[in-house]
Order: structure tokens, then sequence, then C-alpha cells
């Protein structure tokens, strides 16, 4: 008899007496998944018992020999003592684990296209199993992969739906040990652009800094500062269509409240948590968002996309490019000849701004300057197209911030500038 069949059978005597005999055929062959051809761990247990009850008297190894005929039968009265019959209720042919999940699936009415399994059991039945394989010496997967495995096979065929193990819609958690089942369903993901064609709105919410969002007088019990955000204008849509629970809005950057974002719109990913229904029409819901936000912001170029996409869009700054409109005023009189030396701003060197440094690292920034272009409107008063780097602070490039930005507008004319207006015109990621 050959050398591998002799381990086998050496190693399965061993594990039947440890479990003094009643142990399923499921749980035996998995202790040989990297041993025996099989299609599955219960064929590849039928397997090694009938190899048991056909060899039995030839087999010569250090294991009592007195093992009896009924230690290899499949058809022990006890319950199986790795997983205490739990494999049983996969095998069942009615009211088996994958009836009782499609029917709390039905119930929920949760759309999707793909799904993964997961499993909680009894860490009793995980300690039996490790003796097995300490014992033995075994590198096998143990009962929660197994179970996974073949639920997700079930109801793959009943449901028509794929097992996706990246980033699936739907996860069924099985947990064994307190009887339920329940269902996660992981968050949809909404690429887009965004225009804000008005002052005033932020993009994302804006907790009122008197009562930290609970709700007080000076924010009229609403818990926030500004009524009106970007954010809300999509998410409000998005939640309703998808039956959603929540939104989060990831933005490439953001805008101040007091500038205009233009030209092709801000890249942004929303965030749905939660989603029961993710085949949405996007082109109603730019349409319903739109009708929504009257004018003051528009979304345009929606698509769905996965949940890497998120923090893609979050590149670093550095990496991003950037058009920007702004009006600048002046507190004395400048010539067309003044503004000629803005065109060699370059490299600029800037500390984190005063306005922000309650908020932002205080550090110095290199950020570049790629092109500039004025236009002058009165004695006091011109335009600047400014083409850069992702990060650079506008205003503070206008007014100097008190010598944190060098250079600046204000140095490099000699006067004393603001930033009136400012809109953006262009991101680039």
């Amino acid at each position: 008899m050959e050398s591998e069949i002799i381990e086998i059978m050496n190693n399965a005597f061993k594990i039947i007496e440890m479990c003094d005999g009643h142990i399923c055929s499921r749980c035996l062959g998995r202790n040989f998944s990297k041993t025996v051809q099989g299609d599955g761990n219960l064929e590849r247990g039928e397997y090694v018992r009938h190899l048991l009850s056909e060899n039995a008297p030839e087999v010569s190894s250090e294991v009592s020999s007195e093992v009896s005929k009924d230690l290899v039968s499949a058809g022990s009265p006890n319950p199986c003592y790795v997983c205490n019959g739990l494999l049983d209720e996969i095998d069942a042919t009615e009211n088996s684990t994958t009836d009782k999940i499609i029917k709390r699936i039905d119930e929920s009415k949760i759309e999707f296209s793909n799904f993964l399994v997961g499993c909680r059991v009894d860490p009793e039945i995980l300690n039996r199993e490790k003796e097995i394989h300490d014992a033995l010496d075994l590198d096998v997967e143990n009962i929660k992969k197994e179970i996974n495995r073949e639920i997700g096979k079930d109801l793959s065929i009943r449901l028509d739906r794929e097992v996706e193990f990246d980033n699936p819609h739907l996860v069924v958690m099985v947990d064994f040990k307190n009887e339920n089942i329940e269902l996660q369903t992981n968050p949809l993901f909404i690429e887009g652009r965004y225009r804000k064609l008005v002052r005033g709105i932020p993009q994302t919410k804006w907790p009122c800094t008197a009562c930290k969002g609970r709700g007080c007088e000076r924010c009229n019990y609403t818990g926030k500062m500004y009524l009106e955000t970007v954010e809300e204008f999509i998410s409000k849509d998005a939640l309703e269509m998808t039956n959603g629970t929540s939104a989060k809005f990831h933005g490439a950057g953001r805008e101040d409240i007091d500038v205009k974002m233009l030209g092709s719109g801000r890249p942004f990913v929303l965030e749905i948590k939660e989603p029961h229904i993710r085949s949405i029409d996007l082109e109603e819901l730019e349409n319903r968002v739109n009708q929504h936000a009257e004018g003051k912001v528009e979304v345009l170029n929606l698509k769905f996309v996965g949940k890497n996409r998120r923090s893609q869009i979050k590149t670093s700054s550095t990496d991003t490019y950037k058009v920007y409109r702004a009006l600048v005023q002046t507190e004395g009189d400048v010539a067309k000849e003044d503004l000629e030396p803005l065109k060699s701003l370059d490299v600029i060197k800037q500390r984190t701004p005063i306005r922000v440094s309650h908020r932002r690292a205080d550090k110095i920034r290199t950020r570049h300057v790629k092109n500039l272009e004025f236009k002058r409107l009165d004695s006091n008063l011109f335009e600047l197209l400014i083409h850069c780097e992702g990060g650079l602070y506008i205003k503070e490039l206008i007014s100097g911030d008190e010598d944190r930005t060098n250079p600046s507008v204000s140095q490099v004319i000699g006067i004393p500038a603001v930033c009136k207006k400012l809109d953006v015109m262009e991101v680039n990621i």
C-alpha cells in the first residue's frame, strides 16, 4: 500500500479516536483538503471513510488496532464532536440555512447584484477543531471558511447572483451562536461634478459653532450655520431614490463659502450608506437635483463608481491643476505697466494662512503658478486669471497675508491689494 494512503488512514484513525467516533463527513474531509482529491469536503470525508472500511486491517500505525468499523461509519446517532451538528443545517433538505437567508433577503427588499457570506460560530467549535489540527500538525482551512463557501455556492445558484469578495453589494452574516441572520448593505458610490453658481453656500454641512449641531437660538434650532449646502442639495434626492440611511460627500478639495465654482465643475463622490435600491436612473437624479437647487447648484456627469474612487479624488493637492478668476482691488492707482511683473510669478512659498491656522498645520507650502494673465478694469481694479497647482491659497497670494505668502501680488506691484471676488474656473485631477 502506498505511503500516502497509509498516512491518510493513520491520520483518519487518530481524528476518529479523538472524536470518539462522532464526526460528520464534512468535518472529517476538511482535514484532508490538501491531500485528498474531491469535489468538496463532504466527498473527501466519504472517500476517507470508504478507505478505512476497506483497508483498516492492513494499516500499520501507532494508533490502537482495536478501532472498529463502527467508528468509521457515517451513521453515528450522536452529533458531530467538531461542529455539534451545525453543518447538518447547511445540508438540510428543508428549512436549511440557505432557506432562512433567502427568506430574510426577501423580507428586506434589498436590491443587489452580488454578495458575500460570513459567519460566526461558537468558539468551542473552533477550539475543538484546533485541537485536531494541532495534534496532527495540519495546515488546512477552518470550519468557517467551509461554511461561507458552501452557503455562498448554494445562494449563488438559487438567487442567480455572483459571489463578490472585494466590493460586494450585500454581506450576509450568519450568526449560528445566536441563531441570527444579519444583512449588511455596502455603500453605493456616485461620482459627478458640481457647479456652485451663487456665493454664500458651503460645500458641506457646517454645524453651529454655538451649540455644536444640537440646535439653539443662534441657529434657529437647525444645528447648522448655513441652511443650504452643496452636499445637502445633492444627497437629499439621492437618499430618496436609493432609500439609503445617510450620505457622505467627498469632494476634490473645496472652495470658500464666498467663492463660486464654475466651468466644468468640481469632482465629487457621493457615498450612500445602506442603499436598498442600487439601480437608480442617474439622469433622473441629475434632473431632480438641478430642479430642486433652483439655479444655485448644478450637478453633471453622474456615474456609478467603486469605493476606491472615493480616495482617488482626494489626491494630493499638488497633483491637481486649477484655474481661478480673481477681482483685485488696490489701495492706490496702478497702471498697466505696473501689472506686467505679475507674469513672472512662479514659485510661491506660503505659510498656512492666518484665517485657517486654527484648523490647519502651521507649515510652509511650496506651490507653483503655471500661468497668469491680467486685465486692468479701473485705476485701482483689475482681474487676474491664474493657472496654478492645487493647494495654493489665492486670496493670500494676492494680499500677502502679512508677509506669510512670498512673493505675493501686493509685493510685486508694490501696493497693498485684496481679493474682492473669486471664482474657481476649472479643477482638473
